[in-house]
């Protein structure tokens, strides 16, 4: 079990008053799980949604299969207008139980927010344009190029979560861009989130190819899934590795829950082999979900309690209403979830008809 885990079930119960104590720290933790939960849904949606507008460009205009044109219309517009509100939900749920959040990420963050922004607008228009003009080549490369380079920067706030790339020094919050820039940590994890980004997406194209009977795409994006299943783990080992050098508290803390990085790589391997056999395509994404599952959440809480280290902890936390805020903030959520998975339900259904 993680050391901080312990910690609070056993040494923290004894010197703050027992019951009082252990109820707030249960509502921190549940608070991020739910916060963390929001987060994974969002990466999976946008892998998809951006791992398709390389494929599009990739298939089109690179390998030039005629069985891959068209690409991008397996992901329908309308689910993205839900799957941004769980990073927004995220994103306020974070701030809004964690302030102190804003203070450091706001600031250090502020250069990096801006450039995300500015990929999203040129990503957007660049969609808008390929829709309306004929020389579709160059508006599609933009599409498909910003849909990588988004996750890569986005990834730049959990490589900095690991501590070592902020100063503080009179009142004043810093981001050491040049630390960022040369570590062997900070680009592991942006190779890691961009092929993580193909390797689900293609797992996705495959398994909705399949399902819509187009053979000759399938076998396309079969192809696609099991190239970029290889630096997909080579990507994640190299991040464990990187990270023992970084960061050897969290390290060490991983573990302590590696029967969760171990289950991620039984899924990892039986997605591998469903895919490679060309069986049960449905149980082959689903595996490829579970796999990053429980990395993400072996990642999070070996993490704890540090939400930045080591400057905010989950002792930040500042939800005065306590349960009622987190009630309030799951409904939100189980609302968004149930009206969305009937909308991808529905997608399937009607494109299959």
């Amino acid at each position: 079990m993680n050391h901080w885990l312990k910690n609070i079930i056993m040494v923290k119960w004894r010197k703050h008053n027992g019951k009082k104590r252990l109820r707030v720290m249960s509502v921190e933790l549940v608070t991020m799980g739910i916060l963390w939960c929001y987060l994974y849904i969002y990466i999976i949606i946008a892998s998809i949604e951006f791992g398709i507008g390389f494929f599009a460009y990739y298939g089109r205009f690179v390998s030039k299969k005629p069985s891959v044109h068209k690409l991008e219309n397996a992901y329908d517009p309308r689910l993205w207008h839900i799957t941004i509100i769980f990073f927004v939900l995220f994103v306020v749920g974070l701030i809004g139980f964690f302030p102190d959040t804003l203070e450091y990420y706001g600031r250090a963050l502020i250069i990096p927010g801006i450039v995300v922004v500015i990929l999203i607008l040129i990503r957007f228009l660049a969609h808008l344009l390929y829709k309306k003009e004929k020389n579709t080549g160059w508006f599609l490369f933009v599409y498909g190029s910003t849909g990588l380079l988004i996750p890569a920067a986005l990834s730049i706030g959990l490589t900095i979560s690991e501590g070592g790339f902020i100063r503080r020094e009179n009142e004043v919050v810093e981001l050491l861009s040049w630390k960022l820039f040369l570590s062997p940590y900070s680009w592991s994890v942006v190779f890691l989130a961009v092929v993580s980004v193909l390797f689900i997406s293609a797992s996705f194209l495959y398994f909705y190819k399949q399902r819509m009977g187009d053979i000759a795409a399938s076998e396309t994006t079969r192809g696609y899934a099991l190239f970029w299943s290889v630096p997909a783990i080579f990507a994640s080992i190299l991040v464990i590795v990187s990270l023992r050098g970084h960061n050897i508290r969290h390290f060490e803390s991983g573990l302590d829950v590696w029967w969760l990085f171990a289950l991620s790589l039984i899924f990892y391997f039986g997605a591998v082999y469903l895919i490679y056999t060309r069986k049960r395509q449905g149980l082959a994404f689903l595996f490829v979900l579970l796999q990053f599952l429980t990395a993400f959440f072996g990642y999070g809480i070996s993490h704890l309690p540090f939400i930045l280290d080591p400057f905010i902890t989950i002792q930040s936390f500042k939800g005065e209403r306590g349960w009622a805020a987190l009630a309030a903030l799951l409904i939100i959520g189980v609302l968004l979830i149930v009206p969305f998975g009937r909308m991808v339900r529905k997608l399937l259904d009607d494109k299959k008809e």
